[in-house]
């Protein structure tokens, strides 16, 4: 494989065994990454990690669930003993919790997205943090959301979770300039399998919501959100950090947001 735009650079995605996660490993492989691959689901996982090698690159797989520090902890201490650091740390993992009104949601639902969803990227950012400050070379990639940037209805754990990831991230930015670690936020508008999931179930919520889209569809995570994520893996963003970037086709720019509907009463 020809050497690409991240040859030499040691890369740590959470959520890697699907979706967003694993497109963003196919286009890191074919730009020479070496890739860590951090998923709860040993069968995603270990099957995304056989499909990047096929592409030419190294990695590893480490089953991980963010939602506990340990195994965050553990996840970038393999990567650091397979390739000796952790270069790009992509902040994708999250944990699926049924919609609701905000009166029907409870602490522990709350507490659960704000764990897997919040603390996970806490964790690893510390994680990773001295190893990059003595390179005085990093790059952080948090992934965050328009439910929050817009407060979308009935995802408050979620909209909550992915707003203080775009604060802490935005700190943390400020404050590691300094050491050469950039920092930025991607808020994506892709077509997983979460999506095409929720989709199928909902025809009618996703035909309103592409006409309202500006490109009318959603991205590809490989080629639409890879590209923008490969820009700030790259050296070409040392001059970029603290940013949110909308990679959504512009849906951003007219607020279009998904409402399904949902009885004004918690089920029985």
């Amino acid at each position: 494989m020809a050497e690409g735009r991240l040859a030499g650079r040691a890369v740590l995605i959470t959520g890697a065994g699907q979706g967003i996660g694993r497109g963003l490993a196919r286009r890191f492989a074919r730009e020479s990454a070496r890739l860590v691959l951090a998923e709860w689901n040993e069968e995603t996982g270990a099957d995304a990690a056989k499909e990047v090698e096929r592409l030419g690159a190294e990695a590893l797989f480490v089953k991980t669930d963010v939602g506990v520090k340990e195994q965050v902890d553990d996840a970038v201490a393999a990567a650091i003993e397979r390739f000796g650091s952790v270069d790009v740390l992509v902040n994708n993992a999250w944990s699926g919790a049924p919609m609701g009104r905000v009166e029907w949601k409870t602490t522990e639902e709350l507490e659960r997205a704000l764990r897997v969803g919040f603390l996970s990227n806490f964790w690893s950012m510390q994680a990773v943090f001295p190893g990059m400050k003595a390179r005085g070379w990093g790059r952080i990639i948090n992934f965050c959301s328009l439910n929050g940037v817009n407060a979308h209805m009935y995802t408050v754990h979620y909209n909550a979770a992915k707003e203080a990831v775009r604060a802490l991230t935005r700190t943390a930015a400020r404050e590691w300039a300094r050491h050469g670690i950039v920092c930025n936020v991607i808020c994506p508008a892709a077509a997983t399998e979460a999506y095409v999931a929720t989709m199928k179930a909902n025809p009618a919520m996703e035909a309103e919501l592409l006409a309202a889209h500006p490109m009318g569809r959603m991205g590809d995570p490989e080629e639409d959100v890879g590209g923008a994520a490969l820009f700030l893996a790259s050296d070409d963003c040392r001059y970029v950090t603290g940013n949110t970037l909308f990679v959504d086709g512009g849906s951003h720019i007219n607020g279009a947001a998904w409402s399904p509907e949902l009885p004004d009463e918690l089920p029985q």
